[in-house]
Order: structure tokens, then sequence, then C-alpha cells
């Protein structure tokens, strides 16, 4: 999806084709008019269409441009399944963004004040999860005005969840919505670009500034009900993010920003004690592992503690290797057996 929004911009600079140069004083994505659509396939032919609520790009006037999609944005138009999307699907605590970025020739669009309308391929790349990818678009560039040019996906873009090691995020969202989902993404988009004024080259900010995860999030400030916090303890027990050194209850410097992300949610969840739990796979005996989950679930509550929680909202419980999720047969389901969970205690 994010593939396409690339492609877009490159048209964009066309939209200048008036002047000798197309990309004279810059390009900047107008994000109230602008949009990123991508389409997924669940339970054999169930489609459901999600966007990013929170978008910003711009093309300088040397061809470069780039566009940046906020991951924590993602708009499913439901509450819990954009939590899902955010902490199982994207892991935005540690990929927060995706960037697409293009080097444009302005030949491809010079003469689009005269043809209005150019079918463009544009080559991209886009990156996505810890994943750099390459590629082609194509995309119609429509010109508005002289200072206004819409760009949009001529063809869906199918992305494969494989080339951005999505597929344990895919997993982890079928076994917590107990559906079966298509390993493909279909990217569409509108976008659409106003030029800079003159001695006013659009701000390189928008694309660069610092990110802090969680901020573009589509969800209710503050306080949150009982429901909300709930579903968030679960979801985030199905993360498998929070680490530890080998056979040891010393937290993993990887965990800092998921454990930051719990802690804002237990903080914005006042009226609720949870249980933290310790689960490890069946390597050892079971009066070690026993011990180990133990120490392990007193390490994040000692952390959320330092963060502020009290510890009278906490109970630290270690079940050993009694409760697994997956047979203790290989090194992927041993991973999945070893995990903190969370459970609202009142």
């Amino acid at each position: 999806m994010l593939v396409a929004t690339l492609a877009l911009w490159g048209a964009v600079g066309g939209a200048q084709a008036q002047t000798v140069d197309p990309f004279e004083h810059g390009w900047t994505l107008d994000t109230e008019a602008s949009d990123l659509r991508f389409l997924s396939i669940k339970k054999g032919d169930l489609a459901e269409t999600s966007r990013f609520a929170t978008l910003s790009g711009l093309i300088t006037d040397s061809g470069k441009a780039q566009i940046r999609v906020l991951l924590d944005s993602v708009d499913t138009t439901i509450d819990l399944r954009n939590v899902r999307m955010r902490f199982l699907f994207f892991e935005t605590f540690n990929n927060p963004e995706a960037t697409i970025t293009v080097d444009l020739n302005p030949d491809d669009l010079r003469d689009l004040h005269s043809t209005r309308r150019k079918m463009v391929r544009l080559g991209y790349t886009l990156n996505l999860h810890g994943v750099t990818y390459e590629n082609t678009a194509d995309v119609a560039v429509t010109l508005m005005s002289n200072d206004r040019v819409n760009v949009s996906s001529t063809t869906p873009i199918a992305l494969k969840l494989s080339d951005f090691n999505l597929e344990g995020g895919r997993e982890k969202l079928q076994e917590a919505a107990n559906v079966t989902i298509v390993p493909l993404g279909i990217v569409s988009f509108d976008f659409v670009f106003d030029r800079s004024a003159p001695g006013t080259p659009p701000d390189a900010s928008v694309v660069q500034a610092a990110v802090t995860p969680g901020s573009a999030a589509l969800e209710t400030k503050g306080v949150m009900d009982r429901e909300a916090c709930v579903g968030r303890f679960e979801i985030l027990s199905r993360t498998g993010n929070i680490n530890f050194a080998p056979a040891s209850a010393r937290l993993s410097s990887d965990s800092t920003p998921l454990l930051d992300n719990l802690y804002d949610i237990v903080n914005r969840c006042p009226d609720l004690s949870i249980e933290i739990g310790g689960h490890t796979d069946s390597d050892g005996s079971d009066q070690a592992n026993q011990s180990l989950s133990e120490r392990r679930a007193a390490a994040v509550g000692d952390y959320l503690r330092a963060k502020g929680i009290p510890a009278a909202r906490m109970r630290a419980v270690g079940y050993g290797e009694s409760r697994p999720v997956r047979p203790n047969d290989t090194r992927e389901n041993k991973a999945r057996n070893r995990r903190i969970e969370f459970t609202v205690l009142n």
C-alpha cells in the first residue's frame, strides 16, 4: 500500500510542467484530500478495506519524492481491531512508520500541462517493517490546476506479506481473531499534491521529524473503559515481544518499546489490577522452569513499578511449563510458549 503512495509523488512533479523545470519550488502532499487504503481477505472470501489516517509527503525541487505513513494510524473502523493491527501485525512499537522514496525524471511529466492526464510507471523504494523493497507501480497523474495534481493507482498493488517479514504477524492475527487470512495485502491510493509558493520550499520536517510510537493511534485519549483495557491486555499477551537473556530473568533491551506501551495502557486503566503471568517451554526441570517463570514475571512487574505503577495494582505469578499454547516439539513452538501474559483481576 505504501508502495502505491510513492508512485503518486512522482506524478505530482509533472503538474508543474508549464515551466522548464517541472519540480520548481517543490510540492507538498495535501493530507486531508489524500487517501491510502489496503484490502485484506479473511475466511476465504471476506474482504475488508482499511486505511491510514496520518500521511505526509513532499517532492523536492530536485525531483526527490518521499512519503511517510504512520502505521499507528491504521483505521479498520473498529478500536480493538486497530490495536491488533498495531501490536500484532505491524509491531509499531518497533516499526512506527513506513516510507516510500522515488527519484523522478522530469521528462516523464514535462508535457502534463498539455495532456492533462498521463499514465506513468515509476520505480520506488519502500521501507516497511525493517525491510527495504524495490519495485515499480503504474499511476494516473491528472492535472487539476497549474498548482494542484491528483495521483492515483490505476490497478490495485499486491504486496506479499512474506516480502516484509509479516508472516509472523499474520499468524498472530489469525490466532487472536480465530480466522484465516490471505498472506497478501492489496493497496490502492488517491493522492493530491500542491505546488509550493516561490521561496517557500516544502518543509522537510514532515517526513523527517522523530515519531513517537502510539502518537497517531486512533483511540480515545486519557482513561479507557474496562472493555478497551481488557481487550488491550489480551492483545499484548500475544505479541511475544517481551524478551529475556537466555535462561535468565534479565529483560533484554529490545523489550523496552513494548514495555513502555504496556505502561501507558496500565496507566490509562487506573481502576484495574492485573496479573503478570510468566510461562516457559519444557526444556529443563519442572522446578527450574517454575522458578524462572516467577522471576521473569516479577521482572516485568519491577519495570512497571519503576515507571510509576503502584505495586498494589500488580500480581506477578509464575506458571512454569504447565500452560503451553503449543506442543513443545519445535524451536518455533517453544518460543511461543516462552511468554508473558496479562490478565485483569478485578
